[in-house]
């Protein structure tokens, strides 16, 4: 009998390692790795979920918003860190802004113009103004100074686009009034939405906030955008308004809040953590 050509075989054996590493690694590995995880390490195979009254609540490992139909803070409980994924903890999106340090110049919004998608006109908030915003906003609902360094006190970042002959508060949108007067010995201006700044110098502006109250995890995403866990000093500072909204005294919140707190991984690594969604489980359960 003849041998085959030297094509045909060669042929045949890449079907036959295509078969073989199919039934390998598309078929018994996963089956392998997932029984195993089922059987060793079950809750987290399947998602870490927290259960409340007999009912799924949420993820111990994915984070939550506790807002209400229009996006506004539930009062009563402790609120989670912001969230770059999707409209917000997005587990199918993900991710950080990928926005850093030097993004401080807003793209003011044009009225009566439109997007790409026929949809008005937004602009885009800078990374800067977007922690402004935050952290006034969290101020504002603490009762707390929401003042920061570079941040103007209605909530923008505090930036100068400065030319020979003017200065111009380029995230202020006119009829705004800019945070400052002058820059040396030039009229501090607002901004036209629409007109074109690039030529002149950034200069941010520190301002006297000194050390902000709000720190720093309530007004910045985290890298996964997932992170169910918010830091001490965060919790400590909403521990009042959810005691006042309960009705307890605030030692009892704070002792809730140490009992949902999480230490240093390997005792080092980090810092002290809380979970919120456990964290308002607890509340709601006492």
């Amino acid at each position: 009998m003849e041998r085959m050509p030297s094509w045909i075989r060669q042929h045949l054996a890449a079907i036959r390692a295509v078969v073989v590493l199919t039934v390998l690694l598309g078929l018994t590995y996963p089956l392998v790795t997932t029984g195993v995880a089922q059987a060793l390490f079950n809750g987290n195979a399947n998602g870490s979920i927290v259960q409340a009254g007999g009912k799924d609540a949420g993820s111990a490992i994915i984070g939550q918003s506790f807002t209400d139909a229009d996006g506004n803070p539930v009062k009563k409980y402790f609120q989670s860190r912001p969230s770059a994924a999707g409209d917000g903890y997005d587990p199918t999106s993900t991710g950080a802004s990928n926005l850093g340090p030097e993004d401080i110049v807003d793209v003011l919004p044009v009225p009566g113009a439109k997007d790409a998608d026929g949809n008005p006109d937004e602009g885009k908030q800078s990374l800067l103004t977007q922690v402004c915003a935050r952290s006034k906003a969290v101020g504002e609902l603490e009762g707390v100074s929401g003042a920061r360094p570079f941040c103007t006190t209605d909530g923008v970042g505090a930036v100068l686009k400065v030319f020979p002959d003017r200065a111009v508060s380029v995230n202020q949108a006119c009829p705004a009034t800019p945070f400052v007067p002058e820059y040396q010995g030039l009229k501090v201006e607002c901004a036209k939405p629409g007109e074109d700044y690039a030529a002149g110098r950034t200069v941010p502006i520190k301002g006297n906030a000194g050390t902000p109250a709000v720190p720093a995890d309530a007004v910045t995403a985290s890298g996964s955008g997932l992170d169910p866990h918010i830091s001490v000093a965060y919790a400590e500072l909403q521990a009042p308004r959810v005691a006042k909204e309960r009705g307890i005294s605030v030692e009892q919140v704070k002792a809730l809040i140490g009992e949902n707190t999480t230490g240093r991984a390997l005792g080092f690594m980090g810092e002290p953590a809380v979970n919120v969604l456990e964290l308002n489980l607890a509340l709601d359960g006492r």
